[in-house]
């Protein structure tokens, strides 16, 4: 029988799509179901993680909080673009990866029944976190406009209450890339502290912007300074996926706390991958090459909604994915995914458990692709859809 922590965790569907395109065996099959990238990652971490699988200095547990010199790097990076300065022996964890992080923040923020305020749609994997942490998913609906998706400030700050442990964002958001900026933190500001709860800031894609701009970090306001906790990640800007390496930033008076939960959860992140992230942190050349590889998904993203450009797809303002209506189209987010695997070759992920809003649409991942497959698509979808 399951145990009543699951009852109400479906799964993310990403998995399903995903064996079912490997066991397919088909080298003509669109890959777009997964968060993945086929762009390199920095030369540098490549070359740091060789040299570090000879150094059994890595081939170790310890330290359990993550290596000095990588406290170091991520909360130098944290606070540069944030504004602040945070100490890196105790406001900074290394974690396995930024969803580690997320769930070892709520564990340590989170009481049972207690509320997290989340958007809608929202990756599954986060609300899934939120439900395994005992707390109450709060959805702010990020409503589709002409220009994009996008969250109203009034309505995020009006769904903190004294219910509420914490207000779970993330921007560019996952899957709609809707961007949340200083529009927000001021109208969050003041619930915040009335109820005195928490920001987590998902910071995975924070650069992966494509009007250019820097990130508009939530501890940059003086009134959330002291209450953003920051949970980075390798994963996303500087694509070391595999390397399992995440970070959480913040107050002291928190860390310590989260600090205890990773050491009772993971224990301790990937040894022989800690030096090479820290690299490419620190690396002078670092937000260029973010900005390169955004520049690629930017024109990726461009190509498929040309493609698209007959159904009902909104633009993202960053991120790795964009949502196809499937609603409008006269179908579940299933029945469509299933309609592009069999007749477009197309593997996509249905978004049932993604938020409210999920179940009417398919999410589309232009980021592990190349322009010259993409090309296609067009044709693909027509096969399926007509």
């Amino acid at each position: 029988m399951t145990v009543s922590r699951l009852q109400h965790i479906p799964g993310i569907g990403v998995d399903l799509v995903g064996a079912a395109a490997d066991a397919a065996h088909d080298p003509d099959m669109l890959r777009l179901e997964n968060l993945d990238t086929d762009l390199r990652p920095p030369q540098i971490a490549l070359d740091i993680t060789r040299r570090a699988i000879d150094d059994d200095a890595t081939n170790s547990y310890l330290p359990f909080q993550g290596r000095h010199d990588l406290r170091e790097a991520a909360a130098a990076h944290v606070g540069r673009i944030a504004g602040r300065d945070y100490d890196p022996a105790a406001g900074c964890a290394i974690v396995a990866g930024g969803l580690n992080g997320v769930l070892n923040t709520l564990l340590a923020t989170v009481e049972p029944g207690q509320e997290v305020v989340l958007g809608d749609p929202v990756y599954a994997g986060l609300v899934n976190r939120v439900r395994l942490a005992g707390g109450v998913p709060r959805h702010v609906p990020c409503r589709p406009t002409p220009e994009g998706w996008r969250t109203d400030p009034a309505e995020l700050a009006a769904a903190v209450g004294p219910d509420t442990a914490a207000v779970l964002v993330m921007s560019p958001a996952m899957p709609t890339g809707d961007l949340l900026g200083h529009a927000h933190w001021d109208a969050l500001a003041p619930a915040v502290a009335e109820h005195g709860c928490w920001v987590i800031y998902d910071a995975a894609m924070e650069r992966i912007r494509f009007d250019g701009k820097a990130p508009e970090h939530p501890a940059a306001h003086p009134q959330l300074a002291d209450h953003t906790i920051t949970v980075g990640s390798a994963s996303k800007e500087l694509r070391l996926i595999g390397w399992r390496v995440g970070w959480v930033v913040g107050p002291p008076r928190i860390m310590a706390d989260i600090t205890l939960v990773g050491m009772a959860n993971v224990v301790a992140p990937v040894g022989i991958a800690q030096q090479a992230v820290a690299a490419a942190l620190d690396a002078p050349e670092a937000d260029a090459d973010v900005a390169a590889a955004t520049d690629t998904w930017r024109r990726r993203c461009d190509l498929v909604l040309s493609e698209l450009a007959d159904y009902p797809c909104l633009r993202p303002h960053g991120g790795w994915s964009l949502l196809l209506d499937t609603a409008a189209l006269g179908l579940s987010p299933a029945e469509a995914s299933e309609r592009l695997f069999r007749y477009g070759k197309v593997a996509a992920t249905p978004m049932t458990g993604w938020g409210p809003q999920g179940r009417d649409h398919l999410r589309l991942v232009f980021a592990n692709e190349p322009a010259e497959r993409l090309a296609g698509l067009r044709e693909r979808v027509a096969a399926a859809f007509g």
